[in-house]
């Protein structure tokens, strides 16, 4: 784990240098796990973001804009009723678990001095956030229930004493010598990894690794010089804050991970890097439980209109067979006279054959001469008409094909409201029922949000990530002298540049943001088209989001990540 309890007191050193007297002026919960906490401190807007979630649990200064419901949770209006006003008189680690405690004082609505502490446990799945009666030492409230029949331990519940979790006898690395280390350390026995994490408090596997990485031969001299060396840089806050990828991996650290072999990126704060790592992540995450059903869908679609083109395709080869029936029934015509009632089949000359083959044509013993020729003749006018309606299925199966890949594209990126306007478009479609009546009508009808970049030179780029903001950008928004780009055969976003005559840097930043946002996002050289806004046409009748575009250039691209966070407006 990367938030270990080593990284907690870095993360708490960071935070509280900064924070320390800050005012809480506004308390939000974007969602189910998440609390953003805005205060004010040394003259600066700051937004503390306190994480519960099960995978992604943290606490950090963040940068991202996040969606706020329009009624807030009841946990998040206890904590603005005891925190909103309050100022900050201390933040602390508690011992060196992943455990960060906020303490504050307010008034309440007496006017009276009151004494609160908001503790963050980053626990995983039962990590929580629990806000207690200083002085009483009383649970308020918390972000997660938990009852004894779950916790023997203790219950984290409104009115119960608040009981710190099990205390594990630890060493802690910041008041131990090397000689210390010795003593726990039993090199015949191996795994020293793992016998750091046991002896040593706030040791994850991960540091662990890194410490016997870098002893080289790791024994009874290099390990405990190694060991002492590095948690003294940590303990003087000598730190170099970093993300390491390698092609099975990706890590954030308070150090480069020497040991995972990987390209390492350095940040200027453990918050920065943190705010990079999980960009977009516990984002996703949270869209994939809501639009579990929606996935589940829009891959049925997918499969469905697969089949039905094999189908189609294979009625169509059966339909261009409709010649051989149109012989078969001039021939059977032709020999009537030596065709009798009850013959399974008949072998004939064929006149047509310039060799003077014979042809063996399939009778049906039930039917007369005359009715089985009938028969082929009714088949060939069959097949024959059906050609083209079978032509026209094929081509609109393959448009729902097409439809359905670009809306399973726009769930790898969508937002939160990207969803919910996919699941609004899917039922005005027809494709889904609604689930419930709006209350808010007006909010209902209210205008698709776009994307906001900024190119390098200060030129606006806004970007659709669903086929409603699609739409609204190129039909409404845009200027049909603007730039407008897309990549070329791929599912992707609308992008508009506003700008009659962009510079080059910023075309090529346009497209990064095209391919970026499209099914080719994780491939190289993308092809973007990019043309004038008054050259791309929406057809009559056509599927939301589809349009045709002529007088286009091309530009090849890269996606990059780390180049579209830059262009964000935050």
């Amino acid at each position: 784990m990367s938030f270990d309890g080593l990284f907690t007191n870095l993360m708490t050193k960071e935070i509280s240098s900064t924070l320390i007297s800050g005012r809480i002026n506004k308390i939000y919960q974007p969602f189910k796990n998440e609390i953003i906490l805005l205060i004010r401190a040394k003259g600066k807007n700051y937004k503390l973001l306190l994480s519960a979630h099960p995978s992604y649990a943290r606490v950090q200064l963040t940068n991202e804009s996040y969606d706020n419901p329009n009624e807030p949770p009841m946990f998040c209006m206890l904590l603005r009723k005891h925190l909103e006003g309050a100022i900050i008189e201390d933040i602390y680690q508690v011992g060196l678990d992943r455990m960060i405690c906020l303490e504050v004082k307010g008034r309440n609505e007496l006017g009276d001095m009151t004494y609160k502490k908001l503790v963050i446990e980053i626990m995983g799945r039962h990590s929580n956030i629990v806000l207690i009666d200083k002085e009483k030492n009383i649970i308020l409230d918390s972000i997660k229930h938990v009852s004894f029949a779950v916790n023997s331990h203790r219950a984290i519940l409104p009115g119960q004493p608040y009981i710190l979790p099990p205390q594990q006898e630890k060493l802690n690395p910041f008041s131990i010598d090397e000689s210390d280390v010795l003593k726990k350390v039993d090199f015949n026995s191996g795994k020293l990894d793992k016998q750091l994490v046991e002896h040593f408090a706030g040791i994850s596997p991960l540091f662990a690794k890194e410490i016997v990485f870098r002893s080289g031969l790791a024994n009874r001299m290099t390990l405990p010089k190694t060991f002492y060396q590095m948690v003294q840089e940590i303990n003087k806050g000598h730190v170099i804050p970093s993300i390491t990828v390698n092609s099975q991996k990706e890590a954030f650290y308070f150090l480069p991970l020497e040991h995972l072999n990987g390209d390492s990126r350095t940040f200027e704060s453990l918050s920065e890097m943190v705010d990079r790592f999980y960009f977009g992540k516990a984002e996703r995450d949270r869209v994939k439980q809501q639009a579990n059903d929606l996935e589940r869908f829009i891959q049925n679609e997918k499969d469905k209109n697969e089949k039905k083109i094999e189908k189609l395709k294979a009625t169509l080869d059966d339909a261009k067979k409709a010649e051989n029936y149109q012989l078969f029934g001039e021939l059977l015509t032709a020999n009537m006279y030596s065709i009798q009632k009850g013959m399974k089949e008949i072998e004939v000359i064929n006149y047509y054959d310039e060799n003077g083959s014979t042809i063996n044509i399939p009778l049906n013993p039930l039917k007369t001469p005359s009715e089985n020729a009938q028969k082929y003749f009714s088949k060939y006018q069959k097949a024959k008409n059906s050609i083209d309606i079978i032509k026209e299925q094929i081509v609109l199966a393959k448009e729902e094909l097409t439809y359905f890949d670009a809306l399973g594209q726009q769930l790898m990126s969508a937002s939160i409201r990207d969803i919910a306007e996919i699941r609004e478009e899917l039922v005005e479609g027809g494709y889904i029922r609604e689930r419930q009546k709006k209350k808010n009508k007006q909010a209902n009808q209210s205008k698709p949000q776009l994307e906001v970049y900024k190119a390098s030179d200060g030129t606006e780029i806004l970007v659709g990530k669903n086929n409603k903001q699609n739409d609204y950008l190129t039909n409404k928004v845009a200027g049909r002298d603007e730039i407008w780009l897309h990549t070329k055969d791929i599912p992707g976003s609308h992008v508009v540049i506003r700008s009659k005559v962009p510079n080059e840097e910023t075309l090529k930043e346009a497209a990064t943001l095209a391919a970026y946002f499209s099914k080719a996002r994780l491939s190289s050289s993308v092809p973007v088209d990019f043309t004038k806004v008054r050259h791309v046409k929406k057809p009559n009748g056509a599927k939301p989001g589809f349009v045709i575009y002529d007088n286009q250039q091309t530009i090849y691209v890269t996606p990059d990540e780390d180049k579209v966070l830059s262009l964000k407006i935050k």
